[in-house]
């Protein structure tokens, strides 16, 4: 191969990368693996990514680089040989109610052409019409959102009350007012008899009836018109207020929720658009079918007429089964999709672009996947790659590892002691090499020969949310219980949506970012930041707020920010490191004062495993310690938390939680970011945690931890509509036996 055909990195720092040089094949699909905090997003994100969007950024003029996303130059000598980078990550597809699986996938737009060609009877002259984000085709009460609010007639009446004792709760019907007056004047009503009992038609007048009426106001007559409460608070509260603030929403919210709006049923089409159907479906039909239904029902269309669209949105469908996405249906709203199901729909629609030489970089793309579907994710990246692009995976799944072209292997530890190429070659080279890794990927835990007994149980009440068969879970108390199942089953319905809810002192540790910006880190998340600052404080006898870079110790140019945010007018803003603390925040007065012959900006730089060793205060090795043992010991002490992977804020919050006793605690897929060599720490840190008198509650796909469960919950037996139905519970061994559990065959 020619140099060309190689992206060449030349002395790499960035982060803990410790100078290293690397060469990886274009056109190929290359694996990085290691150790979580090895440094593999370091090459592939923070250097391959950054100087490839860099690039592309500066073909632009400087007035359009102010609306592009901001890249940094890689800490690296030199980057060969690069091409447009895209980045298929776990973010979220995030969107509003408007945006659903059909919209963001390019699927909708070919069914709006479809109906506005063939629909009969014909409505419309162009394909918007069939669009409910259209005025033409959106539901004229909910505007397409297929959800309303509605009036909470409990909070909104006092039914004990008649109207003149001020039965009417709703904003503006205080004493005297003249929404009151209306009400007592219309007519419509006994005054003083209790709303109780009022009849159907008096009820129907007082929420919803119209009138005009004659009032008497503040010594006036008045013409007017009366409208029921539920119209008027409709009409002023909603209607007449599209773009609402918080405090007008935690008002309306008092007295009204959101529910399926009541004209079009959750469709969010108006009737003309559902009344145009083809072979007896209407558009809604067909986008609210799930997908490997929908597939069936589109080979009925055989109309030479609608072919090649027919062809084309068989296509698309098709590429979103392939991917294990079956279960779900076009009007699935965006930001209702895991981090998992985003980045595959993501994937999906790069398949179908004819652009070539492009660099795809995936992270951890196989989370969510029961090993049943890791084939299917496979496929699509060999299809990424065989479109002629290079294709680069973070990833710690060994199934996704094995159809790699090239590996590239980083390590040998986290942090400091990571950062260098352990290995790069194949992976039966991988597997007869001496790194970690290499080991790992033939090791194989037993199944727990001595599961804890069950003996009480928490329950949940019998659910059919979503794709639930009338189910309930029993989860026994004090012990080690995993939920298993494909993709789309109902294990976080069931566990997170109906478990978690009512049962509220139940604490969820799932992968959401921690609430935090770039003020905060994981010694003040974790509370041993107080702690430090106590230290500080007294060995230096001055107050402890100066050893915040949040209060008085911050840096006065920067305001402990630690850089300095350049207004270039129509170039970039630029960020440059503040040169009054040298991107440290604090006051350079503070450096002064000394713990154990270090400063607090010294403290701060140092990892977890450092400060294990700096510090022997007993309430702070305690937390060092809980974050020690989830494996997190490389982060530095001042690393900003939203620079943080899923994975590791997920560890985090549960190094935060290690010490509690007596809770059920729910962790939703622990083991991503994890490498397989670390699994049997995570394990052995929920063993930890139930033996503190805690039952734990795993949803995972991972083997080795259904493996190590004292009790194992499996639903299925499949997604979607071929899901929701308990298959087994019981100890691990005895799921064995059951023939449709598609979760024993991978036990």
């Amino acid at each position: 191969m020619s140099e060309k055909q190689f992206i060449e990195i030349v002395n790499d720092r960035e982060n803990n990368l410790k100078n290293i040089s690397l060469k990886i094949p274009k056109n190929k699909l290359t694996v990085f693996t290691g150790v979580s905090g090895s440094g593999k997003s370091s090459i592939v994100f923070d250097t391959i990514a950054q100087e490839a969007g860099r690039q592309l950024n500066s073909t632009y003029n400087s007035f359009t680089r102010l609306y592009l996303p901001k890249y940094k130059r890689p800490d690296a000598d030199e980057i060969h040989n690069l091409s447009t980078a895209i980045i298929i990550d776990q973010k979220p597809l995030g969107g509003n109610a408007r945006s659903t699986l059909g919209t963001i996938s390019d699927i909708s737009p070919l069914f709006r052409i479809l109906f506005s060609r063939f629909g009969q009877p014909k409505y419309g002259n162009a394909s918007n019409a069939f669009s409910f984000n259209d005025p033409e085709g959106m539901c004229p009460q909910c505007e397409g959102i297929g959800r309303s609010y509605v009036v909470k007639l409990d909070e909104a009446l006092d039914y004990n009350k008649s109207l003149n004792e001020g039965a009417v709760l709703l904003p503006g019907y205080s004493n005297n007012s003249f929404y009151l007056q209306t009400l007592l004047n219309s007519g419509l009503f006994d005054n003083d008899k209790p709303v109780k009992d009022f009849t159907e038609k008096e009820m129907d007048n007082l929420l919803n009836g119209e009138a005009a009426i004659n009032v008497k106001y503040k010594g006036s007559d008045f013409q007017t018109n009366y409208e029921g409460i539920v119209k008027k608070f409709y009409r002023t509260n909603i209607q007449e207020n599209k773009t609402m603030s918080d405090g007008a929403r935690k008002k309306i919210e008092k007295f009204a929720e959101m529910s399926t709006c009541t004209m079009c049923h959750g469709t969010r089409f108006n009737q003309k658009v559902l009344d145009s159907k083809i072979n007896g479906y209407n558009i809604f039909d067909l986008t609210n079918m799930q997908l490997d239904q929908l597939i069936t029902t589109l080979a009925e269309f055989t109309d030479e007429r609608m072919e090649s669209i027919i062809i084309d949105l068989k296509a698309r469908i098709q590429d979103l089964i392939n991917i294990g996405l079956d279960y779900l249906n076009l009007t699935r709203e965006t930001s209702s999709l895991s981090g998992g199901e985003s980045q595959r729909v993501k994937t999906v629609k790069y398949l179908s672009n004819s652009l070539t030489d492009l660099i795809y970089i995936l992270d951890e793309p196989s989370t969510g996947l029961h090993p049943r579907d890791v084939h299917r994710l496979n496929n699509l990246l060999l299809k990424l790659r065989d479109n002629g692009n290079t294709v680069l995976v973070v990833e710690h799944d060994p199934d996704v590892i094995k159809i790699a072209d090239y590996i590239v292997d980083v390590g040998p530890r986290a942090g400091i002691h990571g950062g260098e190429i352990n290995f790069t070659g194949t992976y039966e080279e991988l597997l007869k090499s001496d790194t970690l890794t290499g080991k790992y990927l033939n090791h194989e835990l037993s199944m727990n020969g001595h599961p804890r007994k069950a003996g009480e149980f928490v329950h949940s009440s019998k659910s059919s949310l979503h794709n639930l068969k009338d189910i309930q879970l029993n989860i026994p108390e004090g012990l080690f219980s995993v939920i298993t199942g494909v993709a789309g089953s109902g294990k976080s319905t069931l566990v997170e949506q109906v478990f978690a809810q009512e049962n509220p002192g139940a604490i969820v540790i799932d992968q959401s970012p921690l609430h935090a910006n770039s003020r905060s880190n994981s010694a003040t998340y974790t509370g041993i930041m107080n702690e430090i600052r106590k230290l500080f404080a007294a060995a230096n006898n001055v107050e402890d707020g100066l050893f915040s870079y949040n209060s008085k110790g911050a840096c006065p140019e920067c305001k402990g920010k630690g850089v300095i945010e350049l207004n270039m007018s129509f170039m970039d803003n630029s960020e440059i490191e503040c040169p009054k603390c040298h991107g440290g925040r604090f006051d350079p007065e503070v450096l002064q004062y000394k713990f154990k012959d270090k400063n607090i900006v010294e403290v701060m730089d140092m990892t977890i495993e450092e400060a294990f060793s700096f510090f022997d205060d007993k309430k702070i090795s305690n937390k060092l310690k809980n974050i020690h043992n989830v494996g997190l010991d490389y982060l530095s002490m001042g690393q900003a938390l939203n620079t943080l992977s899923g994975g590791e804020s997920q560890r985090l919050k549960i190094a935060k939680e290690l010490n509690k006793k007596g809770n059920i605690f729910i962790l939703d897929e622990p083991t991503t970011g994890l490498h397989v060599s670390d699994t049997e720490n995570l394990i052995r840190i929920i063993n930890d945690m139930v033996d503190k008198g805690n039952t734990v509650v795993v949803i995972e796909h991972n083997v080795d931890v259904m493996r190590s469960a004292d009790w194992i919950i499996d639903i299925g037996p499949d997604g979607g509509s071929r899901g929701g139905e308990i298959i087994y519970e019981g100890p691990v061994a005895g799921i064995l036996g059951v023939g449709e559990s598609v979760t024993a065959q991978y036990i």
